[in-house]
């Protein structure tokens, strides 16, 4: 990396090549016939990998200030714990029959 922390073309290369092989490890891992709930485990690690190194490095988040990652970071965090909290109330109110 240069000292003036922007990325070169090899590291973007690099990025590139490391996300194309964690996918490969995923298509790998999907047809090893692993019990469903490791598989999930698995496959749900590797994307959060695959997502923290393109938030970090493609969107260039690691070379912002550290307030913006602080703030965001656990806002984003917030977000999903309560998408996991409210998501089966949606399977609830489908079945439903609601008034007109």
């Amino acid at each position: 990396m240069s000292s003036n922390r922007e990325l070169t073309m090899s590291s973007y290369v690099g990025l590139g090549v490391g996300l194309m092989l964690i996918v490969g490890l995923e298509v790998i891992l999907t047809y090893q016939h692993l019990a469903t709930r490791t598989l999930l485990f698995s496959l749900l690690c590797l994307a959060s990998l695959e997502g923290f190194v393109a938030i970090m490095y493609l969107m260039h988040v690691k070379y912002e200030r550290r307030i913006l990652f602080w703030t965001v970071f656990p806002a984003t965090l917030f977000v999903l714990i309560f998408l996991c909290y409210f998501f089966p109330d949606a399977f609830r109110m489908a079945s439903m029959r609601l008034l007109k």
